[in-house]
């Protein structure tokens, strides 16, 4: 018999999102197993016996995908718009594996996306407490004073989340009219670098994301993408304290 798993972990390794976003599915009484609706996360689940649903399609447990995308501009971060505007799914190349992004990089912003389907991966790169280093270059309007630059390293309020971690912030070059940083933060909240600099007066112009941990864009052209290596999943397995994996599935 296989080991029984607990509702929310199912789901996520059905790929259905990080854990989170399966979370709220169940609170929404979309989940079912067996026919009979849960609301519990805790509720075992066992994967060869159980019959689990979800908006009443069945979902089963599928093979870990692990992907980096360089994200371009005008591209929004979702697998889906009503709005009909381009999404990462209409510019990925492959379209018959269901995966997820990691977090999100706002339309306007560039660079380094993981998607995958593990979902409990996925949470631990996204949770605060794993301290995961993201690594960004940022283009801001006029140049900010160090006094400036220091409050944001030490961290600012944001309403309504609260303060921000401290973050990292070297200056790569210096103008009147604009300074280019490199800003490395090990949290993500919505759109959190462009509204840090535009509370200190320094409105973003230009956001590339260059690095998740030991992940960069290194060889990975705009709009492409390739699937992560073994040592590149263990690498991120262990940052997190996931423990082995066995690497990525195509």
């Amino acid at each position: 018999m296989a080991e029984k798993l607990r509702l929310n972990r199912f789901l996520a390794e059905c790929g259905l999102g990080a854990r989170r976003k399966v979370e709220r599915l169940i609170d929404e009484g979309r989940v079912a197993v067996n026919g009979i609706v849960v609301k519990e996360y805790g509720y075992r689940v066992d994967p060869e016996v159980d019959i689990v649903t979800v908006d009443g399609k069945v979902v089963e447990i599928q093979p870990k995908v692990y992907m980096v995308f360089n994200k371009p501009k005008n591209v929004l971060t979702t697998m889906r718009d009503e709005r009909g505007r381009t999404t990462i799914y209409d510019v990925l190349p492959i379209k018959d594996v269901r995966v997820f992004p990691v977090g999100r990089l706002d339309r306007a912003s560039r660079g380094l996306l993981l998607l995958t389907n593990d979902g409990e991966l996925a949470y631990r790169l996204l949770h605060p407490k794993y301290h995961v280093p993201k690594r960004y270059i940022v283009t801001v309007e006029g140049a900010p004073s160090e006094e400036k630059l220091n409050k944001l390293r030490r961290g600012i309020y944001l309403y309504p989340e609260g303060k921000t971690l401290p973050c990292e912030i070297r200056v790569i070059d210096k103008k009147k009219w604009h300074t280019k940083l490199e800003v490395i933060l090990k949290e993500g909240r919505k759109r959190q670098i462009r509204r840090m600099f535009k509370k200190i007066g320094h409105p973003v112009k230009d956001l590339v994301r260059v690095a998740v941990g030991p992940i960069t864009l290194k060889g990975l052209p705009e709009g492409h993408f390739r699937y992560l290596t073994e040592e590149e999943v263990e690498l991120l397995k262990r940052m997190v304290k996931l423990g082995s994996g066995k690497g990525s599935e195509k």
